[in-house]
């Protein structure tokens, strides 16, 4: 399977080289036939110019600038939209996510013809690096609000570093979130239209440039509107979204 990673984008001049140096030299490693597919959001400082002068390093390196409207989830969309690989990981621009990880998201879901591979921090064999207390503590309730209302045993939700086959993007268009919630508005709707998944342990490494870009206060009524889209589509749509199971081909006469 070719492998596509949608790398949003925004302001990260500092960062972007030694991920996407790190990524295209560990896949390549693996012999991972990939493409490298990062959306700059209209980035102000030199985000621009660092893919130009990498696009000529890594051949397997695409970038799009996203004019507007912009905002994290808008950017992966773009990405979406874009990819030309058989299944696609969203991947973080601060090296945050390890690329590591990613290769083995790739390998299970080849060994078990998984829809998904989920990441989760927080199960055994997962870590996390200097990560705000709070940030914690918001995490862990938000995840724990999602599990109980969902009724599902996955406790990484709002991680974003997740990987998709195509045909399960496809499955779960439209999309609705413009902001962060886009992290969870993906996997709670595969989930939801019967998409299977495995779920992988992965580190999380807090950015060592730059500023995050996720605004907490801003969040909370935007997660919130997009869990409860999930939560009426998963006991009101009486199954109008569910995954089409794939017809077993006819035999031909000859």
């Amino acid at each position: 399977m070719k492998l596509s990673v949608v790398i949003p984008a925004y302001n990260e001049e500092e960062s972007i080289a030694p991920t996407l140096r790190a990524l295209h030299a560990t896949l390549s490693k693996y012999n991972v036939p990939h493409e490298i597919c990062v959306t700059n959001d209209n980035s102000k400082d030199g985000t621009l110019r660092v893919l130009d002068e990498l696009s000529v390093e890594i051949p397997e390196l695409v970038y799009f600038t996203n004019l507007g409207p912009n905002g994290f989830g808008y950017a992966v969309r773009y990405g979406l939209e874009r990819f030309t690989g058989d299944c696609v990981a969203i991947f973080m621009a601060d090296m945050s996510d390890d690329p590591e990880d990613l290769v083995k998201y790739y390998f299970k879901m080849m060994e078990g013809n998984y829809d998904c591979v989920f990441g989760s921090r927080w199960s055994k064999g997962g870590k996390v690096v200097d990560y705000p207390k709070v940030k914690k503590f918001i995490n862990r309730i938000a995840n724990l609000i999602i599990r109980v209302l969902m009724g599902i045993s996955y406790n990484d939700t709002t991680n974003a570093f997740k990987l998709y086959r195509r045909e399960t993007i496809e499955g779960i268009r439209p999309f609705l979130s413009p902001h962060f919630n886009l992290t969870i508005e993906l996997p709670l709707k595969a989930i939801v239209r019967g998409y299977n998944y495995a779920i992988v342990p992965n580190s999380w490494t807090n950015r060592k440039y730059g500023e995050s870009k996720l605004k907490i206060k801003e969040m909370g009524s935007r997660y919130f509107f997009i869990l409860m889209y999930c939560l009426i589509e998963k006991y009101f749509s009486q199954g109008d979204f569910m995954k089409k199971a794939q017809r077993p081909e006819k035999p031909v006469s000859r």
